[in-house]
């Protein structure tokens, strides 16, 4: 269908100052939760709105919200709009999205959160701003300082309004709205809509307009957007099971959801471990430590994020392919949420979920409640993934020759073709390019075949890995030239080897399967890196901080420790 047959931003009468912004982000078609919020909102209605995660919720109310400010050098300087959000990552987008839509405008949009100084908040505040997007908890906390005023508040927006409830935050909301003034308008966006979110509506919308968006049924013969299997693994092969899974699907980025810190701290450190940018993401982080993270994963130099469901909230990656479940979420609103990440925009998205088998009535669980069925795959066996290795080698050596410049290599194949069959130079490379792509294909830990208890069962014992095994290091070449590097920071500081890994694939072209053995001290590390490599890492990470801190980086001065590689 082309533009001019369907709706577009114009027919919502919206200021030019708006569409031009929109035109520019490629923004043709209003989405169904636009159309028939947006109206409404300008006419100053209170609105109850319905929607699913990725449907265009945040253009729907901010467009609006922007269409209401006066010219600049007529607005009040205290704010005209406050939008609640359950996290500060999503206060962040919100803000950045408002930002660009209303740039022509001039709108001063300010985001406000917990975890960070508040002076800086403060000064922002006291030079006027038109919007704030704010996490509850911090919003109270300026509002009692006298620094947040209400004095020309027109409209209060509750994003995500269920996730701020199931976060605790259902006394602050209540607050915030009673200090507010009583002729404003509120709006309220929610994913779903139990009891306690449809109480919360009652106490403060006034005869609000209803709009509820379903989510589009998908089409016979369609391919879903989300692909959503299970692998049953026991409790104490998830790790390495995870990892296997995670190199048969070779995601662009993923997600992998745990239930506690300590368990992603865990997952993490293993996925680095076999060679992946893997990247924490808990509660028990400073919010400088969140913004790397994000930083990291947007600009594509992390290729996974572990988290917890309250860290990743409102979190939103355009690039993101994967979602993993490593355990099963303990309520079918999770699972929803969790994999309505992926799959958004009409591109294809992944869920997969680890499931042992006391977990096995969860899943029918939510089998039952979302009335979709969750398909339950053999885990990948070693020679599945040895194929899928070689795939990946014949991929990328066809894209080479495509669309590499090859002439000056031909001198090499000529040489040798006088004294080996073409045939065999040829296998000879592929072979190459295999082990530096992914590695040689070595020895893996075979993980035994979950199955559901029966009555002669004991449930989710499986066989304990021996002590000190477990997922390995994506086998490397154990040809390449390695040198150890010394960093002056070390267990006081709380670097961990992610925290190495990250940074040197953060800061340099390697990956995470290019560094070696790691070795953490209480004041210090050693870390191996390709030899040819080691002055550029060296004055990468003398450039960087780790956990807040600028280290030493050098060579290592004493040579024959380790395992045996060769040294510079």
């Amino acid at each position: 269908m082309s533009i001019s047959d369907g709706p577009v931003f114009a027919d919502l009468e919206l200021r030019e100052e708006l569409l031009r912004p929109l035109a520019a982000l490629g923004y043709e078609e209003p989405t169904p939760i636009q159309r028939e919020a947006v109206p409404p909102l300008l006419a100053g209605h209170d609105v109850l709105g319905v929607a699913a995660t990725g449907t265009g919720k945040t253009a729907a109310f901010a467009l609006p919200l922007l269409q209401a400010l006066a010219p600049l050098d007529e607005r009040p300087g205290t704010p005209t709009a406050l939008v609640l959000t359950p996290t500060r990552e999503l206060a962040v987008q919100v803000s950045e999205a408002m930002y660009k839509y209303g740039r022509e405008l001039g709108a001063r949009v300010l985001p406000v959160y917990g975890g960070t100084p508040i002076g800086q908040q403060l000064r922002s505040l006291s030079r006027g701003v038109d919007v704030v997007v704010a996490t509850p908890g911090r919003a109270l906390d300026l509002l009692g300082r006298g620094a947040l005023r209400f004095d020309a508040l027109r409209t209060v927006v509750l994003d995500e309004a269920d996730e701020m409830l199931d976060m605790g935050f259902v006394e602050d909301i209540d607050a915030l709205l009673d200090a507010a003034p009583d002729g404003r308008q509120t709006v309220l966006f929610s994913a779903t809509m139990p009891a306690r979110t449809a109480s919360l509506a009652r106490r403060h919308l006034k005869d609000p307009v209803h709009v509820q968006i379903e989510k589009a049924p998908v089409a016979a013969g369609e391919v879903p957007r989300v692909r959503q299997s299970a692998y049953l693994v026991s409790r104490a092969h998830k790790t390495a099971a995870l990892g296997r899974v995670l190199d048969l699907e070779a995601p662009t980025a993923a997600i992998v959801f745990c239930r506690t810190r300590d368990e992603v701290d865990d997952v993490t450190e293993s996925l680095n471990g076999r060679g992946y940018r893997a990247e924490a993401l808990h509660g028990g982080m400073s919010q400088d430590q969140r913004d790397r993270v994000m930083g990291r994963l947007r600009a594509q130099t992390a290729d996974l994020l572990v988290a917890t469901d309250v860290a990743a909230r409102g979190l939103d990656v355009e690039h993101l392919t994967h979602v993993v479940n490593y355990d099963v979420p303990s309520a079918p609103e999770s699972y929803v949420h969790r994999i309505g990440r992926v799959g958004r925009a009409g591109r294809e998205g992944v869920a997969i979920t680890l499931v042992s088998s006391r977990e096995h009535r969860m899943l029918k669980t939510i089998e039952r409640v979302t009335g979709q069925r969750i398909s339950v795959e053999t885990l990948p066996t070693i020679a599945d993934l040895q194929a899928r290795r070689l795939e990946l080698t014949r991929a990328a050596l066809r894209e080479s020759l495509l669309t590499d410049e090859l002439e000056r290599y031909r001198s090499v194949v000529e040489t040798l073709s006088d004294e080996f069959d073409i045939v065999q130079v040829a296998l000879a490379a592929v072979k190459l390019a295999h082990e530096s792509t992914v590695g040689r294909d070595g020895d893996e830990d075979e993980i035994p075949e979950e199955r559901l208890p029966s009555k002669r069962d004991v449930s989710d014992r499986g066989t304990r890995p021996e002590r000190g095994r477990g997922p390995d290091r994506s086998p490397r070449s154990g040809t390449r030239p390695m040198t150890r590097l010394y960093v002056g920071v070390g267990r006081s500081a709380g670097i961990r080897p992610q925290d190495l890994v990250g940074a040197i694939a953060g800061e340099t072209s390697l990956t995470g399967r290019d560094v070696g053995a790691i070795e953490i001290t209480d004041k210090f590390s050693l870390v191996e890196v390709p030899s040819e490599m080691a002055e550029t890492v060296i004055t990468s990470l003398r450039s960087t901080t780790l956990r807040g801190r600028k280290p030493t980086v050098r060579r290592e001065r004493f040579e024959g420790r380790g395992n045996g590689r060769a040294r510079a």
